[in-house]
């Protein structure tokens, strides 16, 4: 204990640095006895430090999950949203007979102190990520959706309306400010509630928070609608440079720019030898033929000055569809 004591006490005034060594052979490597809680000098076995914590992982788990996965000791990771810290456990329902008492009543219950607010966090945190995962979004997607609803639930400002529309409309918000927009019709066949409702609470939100979003473009859309059309990139280069020509041009005033990316797309496929259908692009953009069909009838007439100048025909402009 003694010696423990001063090597301690040396290590401490050890000018070097401000980490724990031997006195005597300050370059040495330490050795950390778990079991004991030492570190120990390797050159000559001095005790220079005792009570070290383990931060390792622990050698048993305490979960009903039979499985190799890392034990952690720390638990589920905290949530900055909620009020608690997130550290509350979550007791799930039993499914075995210890988990009810002799009358059947359950044995275990969750706390009941957890405020309502609380608890609609964590419902709508839930849905957040189960409507992220189905469309794939990545997981700063999903952290920005749910700081947009903890400030609209703590505004209180959009009462009446139900928490799946704002959920619907945050995520469709927090997708627009992280640069990868999703269409409405995108956000609605995730979700349980209308393309309607979810403008409506896409108008409030913006307005109760003062935030804005960027105004979509067709290039915005262009790279994942090509993508799911298996286009080669040659014809996505030739979409966008029609898309970003006919918008320079004012060839599409009062068009949606979805619409009219996929009217680009059908252009460029048309001129190419991967040539894709009216419903084929708008099954993939969420937009109806006709939709395609008006927007493609205003820049066709101008489609010499729409292709760039590297474009490979393999359709000659005189030949493509005049719907």
């Amino acid at each position: 204990t003694w010696k423990k004591k001063m090597a301690a006490a040396a290590a401490r005034r050890n000018p070097a640095a401000n980490r724990v060594c031997c006195p005597d052979h300050p370059d040495a490597h330490l050795i950390e006895d778990y079991r004991a809680g030492d570190q120990i000098c390797s050159e000559c076995g001095l005790v220079v430090g005792d009570r070290v914590v383990d931060v390792g992982t622990e050698w048993r788990t305490f979960s009903n999950e039979k499985s190799d996965k890392d034990r952690s000791r720390v638990g589920a990771a905290e949530n900055p949203l909620l009020s608690g810290g997130d550290l509350s456990t979550m007791i799930s329902r039993p499914s075995g007979s210890a988990g009810f008492n002799d009358d059947g009543s359950v044995k275990y219950h969750n706390r009941r102190s957890m405020s309502s607010s609380d608890r609609a966090l964590v419902n709508a945190f839930r849905e957040i990520t189960n409507m992220a995962d189905r469309i794939n979004l990545p997981r700063n997607i999903v952290d920005r959706t749910q700081m947009l609803f903890k400030q609209v639930n703590e505004q209180k400002s959009l009462k009446g309306r139900s928490n799946d529309a704002i959920v619907a409309a945050c995520l469709y918000i927090a997708c627009r400010q992280e640069g990868v927009p999703r269409t409405f019709k995108e956000i609605c066949a995730i979700s349980r509630v209308s393309k309607r409702e979810i403008g409506r609470c896409f108008k409030l939100i913006l307005k109760a928070l003062e935030t804005s979003v960027e105004l979509i473009t067709t290039g915005d859309f262009m790279s994942r609608f090509c993508s799911n059309l298996n286009l080669p990139s040659h014809v996505q280069r030739a979409a966008t440079h029609i898309a970003r020509k006919a918008v320079e041009l004012d060839l599409v005033p009062g068009r949606s720019p979805i619409s009219v990316a996929a009217a680009a797309i059908y252009m460029a496929s048309q001129a190419s030898e991967e040539k894709r259908t009216q419903k084929e692009i708008g099954d993939i953009a969420g937009v109806a033929d006709v939709t395609i069909r008006q927007s493609y009838r205003l820049i066709y007439p101008r489609a010499h000055e729409l292709f760039p100048s590297d474009f490979t025909f393999h359709t000659p402009i005189e030949q493509l569809p005049q719907l």
